[in-house]
């Protein structure tokens, strides 16, 4: 029964699947689409709201207290019976508290900000990964579409007695690795699509997909956000300052000095003592007044509360110091990895670049040029088929390098943009 359930739960998930639309989008409405609906920043975006009303809870007054005196018995007879209110009044915290609230509000907002541009980050990464991977597959495809028909140009050579068996043997055996690799890059490819679905992470039953291909004319520079790797870099002593006042974990670092020195402020204030007021109605029955005479009147009334004599909140004060210090530090220790995130960034993106030109100027041009003529020059009888399989796995490889130098390239500006913190980062025209 249980095996049964089972069978039909998956059943009912697989028709789910199957009923989800399938859209697909450029980057740019990729990452729109998420900012609109991604479910983690919906949730993270509900902190600015709590962080408004702590705002609102910090700068509370007090709430009164309703007080009733009456003696019971014959010794309080002779005492007059009060009925009145008593408000605690705290003296200079509020601000403080206030204070803190502001700053943890403005705390969350850079959280915020931070969590909006990681985001968006993913999603480039997540989409360039698929487009990487769904390019690969197509190359794959195509060789082993090419691969199909050396098979068939081999086979008919054996027929008429022109190669020897083997060759149609070779041609089989290439043709199936190839099979395997297909079959493999689908998986990558499944992979990839869930994957940039995953980080969307919307609500609704949408299944996204790329719509842009790695490989055009212009290699989709443009659509992809990307600048093309002809233009010129900026050295690094040109933007690494800019790029520090943009990091927002240089921000949040700063701001959490803020924050501890503004818990400090909170924590002394609590030595300095509260002020109690009372007032209300006092009355004495005419039967227990010395004049016979019924009584009545007001009564007022000031105390001080929380005096800091027995314990004066030095450990917290002590602590809250100490926190300061440990906020300096985190500070001085983030600005240190970002310097060193961005440098490494920097020379990651130029590498990649250099590496992508090398490949357009050197390897590609020619290659398809010289894969047709070793097939013409295979049914012509004037190469043998070792050395067309051989070529044809090298052309192969290049290919699918060009594809991952333009996937790394891409991802190597997104990782400097998620460095620097900054996505409208201008590199200047050669």
């Amino acid at each position: 029964m249980k095996k049964f359930c089972l069978v039909i739960i998956i059943l009912l998930i697989t028709q789910i699947i199957s009923f989800a639309e399938e859209k697909k989008v450029y980057l740019n409405e990729a990452i729109n689409i998420a900012l609109k609906n991604n479910i983690d920043l919906q949730a993270a975006q509900i902190n600015t709201n709590i962080a408004k009303n702590e705002i609102k809870t910090a700068n509370r007054l007090q709430n009164p207290s309703f007080d009733l005196y009456s003696f019971i018995g014959a010794s309080g007879n002779s005492e007059p019976k009060q009925i009145g209110l008593s408000e605690e009044i705290e003296i200079a915290k509020r601000k403080a508290r206030k204070n803190y609230a502001e700053s943890n509000l403005k705390l969350v907002e850079k959280n915020l900000d931070y969590t909006i541009f990681d985001l968006k980050m993913d999603v480039r990464e997540a989409y360039i990964n698929l487009v990487e991977a769904k390019s690969i597959l197509d190359t794959l495809e195509q060789q082993k579409d090419l691969q199909e028909e050396l098979l068939e140009v081999a086979q008919n050579r054996v027929k008429t007695n022109k190669s020897p068996e083997i060759d149609a043997i070779q041609a089989e055996i290439a043709l199936n690795q190839l099979i395997t690799q297909v079959n493999s890059a689908k998986v990558v490819v499944k992979k990839a699509l869930a994957n940039f679905n995953k980080v969307i992470n919307t609500p609704d039953n949408i299944q996204y997909d790329s719509k842009d291909n790695i490989f055009s004319e212009e290699n989709n520079f443009e659509e992809l956000l990307t600048p093309p790797p002809n233009k010129k870099f900026p050295n690094f002593s040109e933007i690494e300052e800019k790029s520090l006042e943009n990091r927002y974990d240089l921000q949040i670092a700063k701001q959490e000095i803020d924050l501890a020195e503004k818990n400090l402020s909170v924590i002394i204030r609590q030595r300095i003592p509260d002020l109690q007021i009372s007032a209300g109605y006092a009355y004495k029955l005419a039967k227990y007044a010395d004049n016979g005479n019924f009584n009545n009147g007001a009564y007022i009334g000031a105390n001080l509360v929380n005096l800091p004599l027995f314990y004066n909140y030095t450990p917290e004060i002590q602590n809250a110091r100490l926190k300061i210090e440990q906020a300096e530090l985190k500070y001085i220790s983030v600005r240190n990895k970002a310097i060193r995130d961005i440098s490494a960034s920097y020379e990651r993106f130029l590498t990649a670049a250099d590496n992508l030109n090398h490949y357009e100027s050197k390897i590609i041009t020619g290659s398809e040029n010289l894969i047709d003529t070793s097939i013409k020059n295979y049914e012509a009888g004037k190469s043998d088929i070792t050395s067309l399989i051989v070529m044809k796995q090298s052309y192969k490889s290049i290919i699918i390098g060009y594809t991952q130098a333009l996937a790394e390239y891409y991802n190597s500006w997104t990782n400097f943009l998620r460095e620097v913190n900054n996505e409208k980062f201008i590199v200047s025209d050669i």
